[in-house]
């Protein structure tokens, strides 16, 4: 059985790299920087955020950068413009829950930045099992031991886990961890061709599709592959079986 759907922040149980861009031009302006391009943010897209902004921002002082940053994240998750979960998303995570099925988060933020996710208040709250972020974790994606302390404290097998995330990296974490992954394509950011070099275990086009896959994937037992190649339209919830 699989146990735990273990779930990526951005742009796979949110959309969030538009608004990031933004959220992050933002921050340059108050720190008297140039804005940067969509296609800089895009290619970095994926990394923790003060890793990429030196390619976002060449120069950038990422103390002050570190220091704005905070403001400008409190005012958009504040406004709601930021991490706005769907309707229909609390609701693919209600039916992981009936279906016995323990839901965490994995993500390559930082702990500052995934507070407000944890407030009681929020509509995460009583929904997830645990955040593993940059902080609680000694290893980032797309190191596979990013999972370690996530199947250490909730006693899992690799093989009783599935990841869902939006990017190579994710699914590159996943296949070194021993962990099946989903990719969610709901984005646009990322095409099927972008994840040729690691194992997929299915394709959804939208979040709440997760639910279906995961279900299918257990039908399957070992689970399943789904080999890409370049070019390769976003498809829909798909399996093939496994090589061997």
């Amino acid at each position: 059985m699989i146990r735990a759907v273990v779930i990526d922040v951005d742009d796979t149980l949110c959309l969030t790299e538009a608004v990031c861009f933004e959220l992050e031009n933002e921050v340059l302006a108050r720190i008297g920087r140039p804005p940067m391009p969509r296609a800089v943010h895009l290619s970095t897209w994926g990394q923790p955020l003060l890793d990429a902004m030196p390619r976002r921002s060449p120069g950038v002082d990422l103390g002050d950068f570190a220091t704005a940053y905070h403001v400008v994240l409190q005012e958009y998750v504040a406004n709601g413009r930021l991490d706005v979960v769907a309707s229909e998303n609390l609701d693919a995570l209600d039916r992981l829950a009936l279906a016995g099925r323990s839901v965490m988060l994995l993500t390559s933020r930082t702990g500052a930045e995934v507070a407000h996710l944890l407030a009681p208040d929020h509509v995460l709250a009583g929904r997830l099992r645990a955040i593993y972020h940059r902080d609680n974790t000694r290893f980032g994606k797309p190191d596979g031991r990013a999972f370690d302390e996530l199947l250490s404290a909730a006693r899992l097998s690799p093989g009783q886990c599935v990841y869902v995330g939006d990017s190579p990296t994710d699914a590159q974490a996943a296949n070194a961890a021993g962990v099946r992954f989903i990719a969610c394509m709901q984005s646009g950011v990322r095409r099927r061709g972008d994840f040729g070099a690691y194992r997929v275990d299915a394709f959804v086009d939208a979040f709440p599709d997760v639910v279906e896959a995961v279900t299918g994937l257990e039908a399957d037992g070992a689970g399943a592959a789904v080999t890409t190649g370049p070019g390769d339209d976003p498809g829909h919830v798909g399996r093939l079986p496994r090589r061997r």
